[in-house]
């Protein structure tokens, strides 16, 4: 059976699908391919600025944070944004343009945490020129955090001008929730729910055995006959 010349000559002129575009990656917030590790050192506490030992971590590519497992908190200037992951840990990740990215020879990373009347550090980190994250593998529940990450310019020449700043210091505060918490509250609504189910069983059964055993209904007496 041959279809009708309308509907051949409507199929001719339709265009064709497009495929669906897939969303690409925000530009900076991942390191460039050809940067497979990230070089950092975990700077001990106290005004020295020398020691600590030089690590490597490979880059967190691709990730997204989706709720409720993962919390995002950005900075003011969006450039620096903290994921704070449902295991207490939190993975810090920040994008720079780049014809400044071309003049950072290295990043600091400032980490403290507010008590009643002062604040606390609680790291600082020095991380290579091309890393474009960091991952804190352990936080307090209910604790304010703030971090602040700083972009170091490359060093003049003796006989050049002093280098322009590369940046400057973005800070994101955030807080991680008591998951324990959220846990027991949920675990308890679960019980309690469970409970309820069975009270009212409970009484339902009460109710049947009174009415059916404590209680024989009698039947309706029948009209006597008259002789």
């Amino acid at each position: 059976m041959r279809a009708p010349p309308l509907l051949l000559l409507l199929a001719a002129c339709a265009p064709p699908p497009r495929a669906a575009a897939a969303a690409p990656t925000p530009p900076g917030w991942e390191p460039a391919a050809d940067a497979p590790w990230c070089p950092y050192k975990v700077l001990p506490e106290g005004p020295e600025a020398g020691g600590g030992r030089l690590c490597f971590r490979s880059p967190a590519r691709g990730f997204r944070c989706q709720a409720p497992a993962c919390a995002a908190h950005a900075s003011a200037g969006r450039s620096l944004r903290a994921s704070v992951l449902r295991n207490r840990s939190v993975l810090l990740q920040w994008r720079l343009a780049p014809a400044e990215a071309r003049r950072v020879r290295a990043f600091a990373l400032n980490c403290s945490w507010r008590g009643a009347y002062t604040r606390f550090p609680c790291e600082r980190v020095l991380l290579g020129a091309s890393c474009r994250d960091y991952l804190l593998p352990d936080v307090h529940d209910g604790v304010r955090y703030r971090l602040c990450l700083q972009p170091l310019p490359l060093r003049a020449e003796p006989a050049a001008a002093a280098p322009e700043p590369a940046g400057p210091a973005e800070c994101v505060e955030f807080a991680a929730e008591p998951a324990g918490m959220r846990e027991i509250v949920v675990a308890m609504t679960a019980v309690g729910g469970s409970i309820c189910v069975m009270l009212v069983v409970i009484c339902l059964l009460v109710a049947y055995i009174t009415e059916n055993l404590m209680h024989p209904a009698f039947g309706r007496p029948g009209l006597r006959r008259q002789p």
